[in-house]
């Protein structure tokens, strides 16, 4: 064997030596919880509210999915899920919560287990899919008028396909990691415990984690900056022909927002238009942004003017973007803060190979979704708002679909039909 042989051979084994203790090392155990308030407002129809947020629940029956996720009935919503070093295959946890989430002493963490793949039938016959008919039109920017150079014009009859990445591209895709129910982690909620998250549930306080293979240690506290954020309070005035200012009640711990809205028009030759807005100063479809962001992310878009700053309580939706709209709607996010810990605590400089024993990563949001522009008397009402003296905490009902005491106006439309019409259902 020669020397060169001899010295790959070697190489070979040192790396394989190298990657297997790789994979052994890490923290013994990584805990997320990601917290979210969803405040959806629509007239004539009471507020309905998934775990994804942004109507989650409606949007999902409407496309075909399934109802709100387990855990979710009122406007707050907590994932968690657990990753034992030990048990890649899953491990059941527990997870010891302070009293004044009002959910009982624990929440039951369970392995994910994988689900089997579903056969999807292939189409049958040789013919090729019909090309789509219509434009997506994308503006952005707050202020009374267009700016110039807008929209920005995707074709679907014209477009080359090669660049429908680079038209919805954006900012986003840099969240920080969170839950993401991989196989094997266990998870909350779950079939055996789907408890509902009260509306004054709060995290602050004491929380322990357990299980086989979890480190004693894995307890930690929360504080009120990294509690659930409030509900999204936002108030629209105008019509969009005349422009729609927006309104929102600002929230100590929030660290930045962005608005999103969407609508669809008749277009040429019988298509339909897709139009998007966003609040950011440069061209942004906001889809990726609707999501919880990494603090260096969120540093990054606050400089890049993509994202608004926290002391922002209002921004106006041009005149003229959705006046041929058959309807539109506005989305909002506040973007909370993100608290991470571990043990030992992670030092100033840490060194190479530096390795906690566990980590912990609390995400924080705060969502909400409204019609853009509503009929005189009912424009300018309060998100997620009830006039007939019930708060939007306490989840009463004044028994007309949440108008107020003044009963459903015949003039509004129908939110179902708005939604099956802007996705096209």
């Amino acid at each position: 064997m020669s020397g060169s042989t001899r010295f790959t051979l070697s190489l070979c084994v040192s790396l394989a030596a190298f990657s297997a203790h790789a994979q052994s090392r890490g923290p013994a155990a990584q805990y997320w919880v990601d917290l979210a308030t969803n405040n959806v407002s629509m007239p004539g129809m009471q507020q309905d509210i998934g775990s994804g947020g942004l109507g989650a629940g409606l949007l999902g029956s409407i496309m075909g999915g399934g109802s709100p996720m387990m855990g979710a009935s009122g406007s707050k919503s907590l994932s968690a899920e657990l990753h034992v070093r030990a048990h890649p295959s899953g491990v059941e946890g527990t997870h010891a919560i302070p009293a004044d989430m009002n959910m009982g002493q624990s929440l039951l963490l369970l392995p994910n287990k994988p689900k089997q793949a579903t056969h999807t039938p292939t189409r049958s016959g040789d013919q090729p899919a019909e090309k789509p008919k219509g434009r997506i039109l994308l503006y952005w920017g707050c202020g009374s008028t267009i700016r110039a150079g807008q929209p920005k014009v995707l074709d679907f009859g014209k477009q080359d396909y090669r660049e429908f990445s680079q038209f919805f591209a954006g900012s986003g895709g840099a969240s920080s990691h969170g839950v993401q129910n991989r196989p094997g982690n266990a998870l909350w909620p779950n079939e055996r415990d789907s408890k509902p998250v009260p509306d004054n549930a709060s995290l602050k306080g004491s929380h322990a984690i357990s299980g086989d293979g979890v480190p004693a240690s894995l307890k930690f506290t929360v504080g009120a900056e990294h509690d659930f954020l409030p509900k999204v309070q936002m108030t629209t005035k105008g019509m969009p022909k005349d422009g729609v200012q927006v309104d929102w009640t600002s929230m100590q711990n929030a660290k930045g927002y962005f608005l999103h809205a969407q609508g669809s028009a008749a277009g040429q030759g019988g298509a339909q238009d897709m139009i998007f807005w966003s609040s950011s100063e440069r061209p942004e479809n906001g889809w990726s942004l609707m999501t919880y962001q990494a603090p260096a992310q969120i540093a990054k878009l606050l400089q890049q003017k993509v994202i608004l700053p926290p002391s922002t309580v209002n921004c106006t939706v041009p005149k003229g973007i959705f006046d041929q709209a058959e309807s539109a709607m506005l989305n909002m996010i506040a973007y909370g803060p993100e608290l991470n810990l571990s043990h030992p605590e992670r030092p100033a400089k840490a060194p190479a190979g530096w390795q906690p024993d566990w980590t912990a990563r609390v995400r924080i949001k705060s969502t909400g979704m409204t019609m853009l522009g509503m009929q005189d008397g009912v424009e300018g009402r309060r998100s997620g708002g009830r006039d007939g003296g019930n708060s939007p905490d306490n989840g009463g009902d004044n028994g007309n679909g949440g108008n107020g005491g003044d009963g459903v106006t015949p003039s509004l439309p129908n939110p179902i039909n708005i939604l099956r019409g802007l996705f096209g259902s």
